[in-house]
């Protein structure tokens, strides 16, 4: 390609690039000798050879990569002038950031996502041209869910659709769904119904109401944990009964339940009963009534409940038609032979077995618990059914209950366990009756544990941002046999919390729980009356004679007012509790004149306790009768 011309020309064809670089022009003289002068006798001439770029290095064509790997794309050319190297990604340039660095022609990025799949192009550019590389990166991961189940209600008999679509690479996508936690190819009444589409929805062939329930896809390619989606199937249906048994038994003596197991969606209506074929009149059987389910509920069994039944369901949708016959037959109830005592004292620490046996037709099972508790609190049942405490500890203290229980009914028989030797148990029914600048706190005591027990209130105003560590609080102690204590020298319109403790001579018990209460501050146009001089001993007796009288408008509470008072009467408080609960305040201002008031709107058949107390400023009484 090189050769010299016209004289001392030099001619290069076909040019290339490494061509490029410094040539010498020199003379010789060939017919006399040479000299160290003549290699001196030149010129010397740079040739600069421009090229468009070329690619030395380039990444393969298709770059697969797993889920948060790190990903590297290098390009290398060579080019006059040298070429500059850039990317883009859908015709976008790249710059480094957070995600990725792009540096002397490489792309980095360190934890690739499914986002990042795409394609990516290389750029070589300069003044004599510019050329491209692209590269498609595929990004291997679990497949994600781009299409998910919606939640779809149907009529009964109809068709159910849900779709599942997911996308993926590797695209070796699998579909599997579940009806709750089973597959629904392993559920026998749907296998035969169920299909899953090529793009993964699931269609569901005449809807039972079976079916109706929770349906999960799960798509999977076989990369790490699959996505899952779910939705809901609701089927509606007509109202229908589920399984009526051939007899049902009802017990001799004692309230009964003849039930009508239905299912309905919409919500069931109402249930019409039939009995010996004729349509039942609950209205001319005293004591029969219906629940919300349709069961009929008799009050006590006896021969009018005999006969045959059948029950109808209805809802908005109609009925799915009447139930089987079921024979309502008589049966004594379970029947104890050996009953628990009414009480036991036994020493902590030490055994305790109460026996507990019953028979019946058919025989019963016998189970214990603690009443107000879940479970049997370390205690255990043997071979004869007895409870054995082993040993005896402080929280197994309280009321148990032994229940027989077969098809006919369920009867029980409770027993108070006492243990003894224990530090007191907490008070209960804790309440706070604010009063001017004080507050009266009564409560029940908790058992003592075989010891004389005595109390301490305690009470700590609430502040809403203390200044450190908020654990003032302050105990008084409470006269002997009492049950209630006055606080005085409180803060108007504050809120405190008062809790009540119990001691014996082993200990302390629990504190009871913690009641906030806000006393009384006075009215502002009042002046609050000046600090007596001298300690004045009060005398205030509990009002006297309380008495209950029924009428139509309510309860008539009359009374007699304290027998012994020093100081004006102010006024009276009224207490009341339900069912043996605990006291709550129904009237705070009761004026001292009066010696009556009516309590209207009490609930029917409940048994309800009330008591009064005095007060004389900030002195209250101890309760009266109740």
């Amino acid at each position: 390609r090189v050769r010299i011309e016209e004289g001392a020309s030099l001619r290069i064809d076909l040019l290339r690039a490494e061509d490029q670089g410094w040539y010498e022009c020199r003379v010789l003289f060939l017919d006399r000798p040479s000299a160290d002068a003549d290699f001196q006798n030149g010129t010397w001439i740079h040739l600069t050879v421009n090229a468009p770029p070329t690619f030395l290095v380039t990444p393969p064509a298709f770059v697969e990569v797993r889920d948060r790997d790190a990903l590297s794309l290098t390009c290398t050319a060579v080019g006059n002038p040298q070429p500059i190297i850039s990317w883009k990604r859908s015709d976008l340039a790249l710059q480094s950031g957070d995600t990725l660095q792009v540096r002397n022609g490489t792309l980095s990025i360190a934890a690739v996502e499914r986002a990042s799949a795409g394609t990516y192009t290389c750029h070589a550019s300069s003044k004599e041209g510019t050329i491209t590389h692209t590269t498609r990166v595929l990004v291997q991961g679990p497949p994600v869910i781009v299409v998910p189940p919606q939640n779809v209600t149907v009529n009964v008999s109809q068709d159910a659709f849900l779709a599942c679509q997911a996308e993926a690479y590797p695209g070796n996508l699998t579909y599997t769904w579940f009806q709750g936690s089973s597959n629904v190819f392993h559920l026998s009444h749907l296998q035969a119904r169920v299909r899953i589409l090529v793009d993964g929805s699931l269609l569901l062939q005449r809807a039972t109401p079976d079916d109706a329930g929770k349906y999960t896809c799960i798509a999977s390619n076989g990369l790490w944990k699959p996505p899952s989606a779910s939705a809901f199937i609701t089927v509606l249906y007509p109202a229908q009964v589920t399984t009526m048994l051939p007899e049902t038994h009802l017990p001799k003596g004692m309230r009964g339940i003849i039930r009508c197991p239905t299912r309905a969606n919409p919500p069931l209506l109402s249930v019409s009963w039939t009995r010996d074929g004729r349509p039942l009149e609950l209205g001319k059987f005293p004591g029969w009534s219906t629940r919300s389910d349709g069961s009929i509920v008799i009050a006590t069994g006896n021969d009018d409940a005999l006969g045959v039944y059948t029950c109808t369901p209805y809802n908005s949708y109609g009925t799915a038609g009447a139930s089987r016959p079921t024979r309502v037959l008589l049966k004594d109830p379970p029947t104890f032979t050996v009953r628990p005592k009414e009480e036991y004292f036994q020493e902590v620490g030490r055994e305790l077995v109460i026996p507990c046996t019953a028979h019946g037709d058919p025989p019963p099972t016998i189970t214990w618990g603690k009443v107000g508790s879940a479970g049997q609190i370390g205690a255990q049942v043997d071979g004869n059914s007895s409870l054995i405490f082993h040993p005896l500890i402080k929280e197994q203290h309280g009321v148990w209950e032994c229940t027989a229980t077969n098809a006919v009914a369920s009867v029980s028989a409770a027993t108070t366990v006492h243990v003894l030797g224990t530090s007191p148990h907490a008070v209960t029914n804790v309440s706070v009756l604010p009063l001017l600048l004080a507050a009266n706190i009564s409560w029940e005591p908790g058992f003592d544990g075989g010891y004389f027990q005595r109390f301490s209130v305690w009470y700590t105003p609430l502040v809403k941002h203390p200044p450190r560590a908020h654990h003032d609080w302050v105990s008084l102690a409470v006269p002997p046999g009492a049950q209630h204590l006055l606080v005085e020298n409180l803060q108007p319109d504050t809120s405190y919390q008062f809790s009540v403790l119990a001691q014996n001579k082993l200990g302390s018990g629990p504190f009871s729980q913690i009641v906030t209460s806000v006393p009384r501050g006075f009215p502002v146009t009042t002046v609050p009356p000046e600090p007596p001089a001298i300690t004045v001993h009060i005398l205030l007796s509990p009002p006297q004679a309380l008495s209950a009288n029924e009428t139509a408008r309510g309860v008539l509470l009359r009374w007699q007012p304290p027998a012994q008072l020093s100081v004006p009467l102010s006024g009276y408080a009224l207490e009341l509790r339900q069912d043996r609960g605990g006291w709550e305040v129904l009237e705070r201002s009761i004026p001292s004149t009066e010696s009556q008031v009516l309590v209207p709107g009490l609930i029917k058949d409940a048994f309800y306790e009330f008591r009064l107390v005095a007060f004389a400023g900030s002195y209250i009484s101890d309760p009266s009768n109740t």
